[in-house]
């Protein structure tokens, strides 16, 4: 599938995505036992994930808050995990043109992420210094370092920074950090 028919099959576009946030009709959301939470509450309730092992989990939690640092806490795993269960996921991924599985795409990266650390630092990711962390982002943001085997390495770091950015600020909170008033048309009956 390309881009155009990848773009006009989609119900709600990106931006329309964005702009309703904006206005308080759409929220991210995680589907759980509870109902519709948010990621974070997913995260604090430990809410299993359904796509991704416990390992890519921690390993793309590790990778959220070196993109975005706090991105764990707010519940990358989990909105990731999420929407990789939806017909109509909300990640930039669906425009850019890539035809493979979204959660093949996932999980290879992560996979990939995690051998790159263990062959480099002989740890997992997640446990990794902060400067290891840094520096095995900052290659895979530039190219496939050697041994690479997942989705080109720049187009993961790129897609995994943009669902740290949407989790992170796609709340009320998240309105609230970036100094914009959250003007809900219903408010919730508690943040989010």
């Amino acid at each position: 599938m390309n881009f155009e028919e990848n773009f006009t099959r989609s119900k709600i576009t990106r931006r329309d995505m964005l702009a309703k946030m904006g206005t308080g009709l759409v929220a991210i959301t995680v589907s759980s036992v509870w109902g519709q939470i948010s990621p974070s509450q997913a995260r604090a309730k430990g809410v299993a994930l359904r796509n991704l092992t416990t390992v890519e989990g921690r390993t793309l939690e590790a990778l959220g808050d070196i993109l975005l640092p706090g991105a764990s806490e707010a519940g990358i795993a989990h909105y990731v995990d999420d929407q990789l269960s939806r017909e109509n996921p909300l990640f930039v991924l669906k425009y850019m043109d890539y035809v493979g599985s979204y959660t093949e795409f996932y999980k290879q990266g992560l996979q990939s992420l995690e051998r790159q650390s263990l062959a480099n630092h002989g740890q997992p990711f997640d446990t990794s210094t902060l400067e290891q962390k840094v520096a095995l982002v900052r290659e895979i943001s530039q190219k496939n370092p050697d041994g690479w085997s997942g989705p080109p390495a720049p187009l993961f770091y790129f897609v995994t920074r943009n669902d740290a950015v949407d989790v992170y600020y796609g709340t009320t909170r998240g309105f609230e950090k970036l100094a914009i008033p959250y003007m809900a048309h219903i408010i919730p009956p508690q943040k989010w």
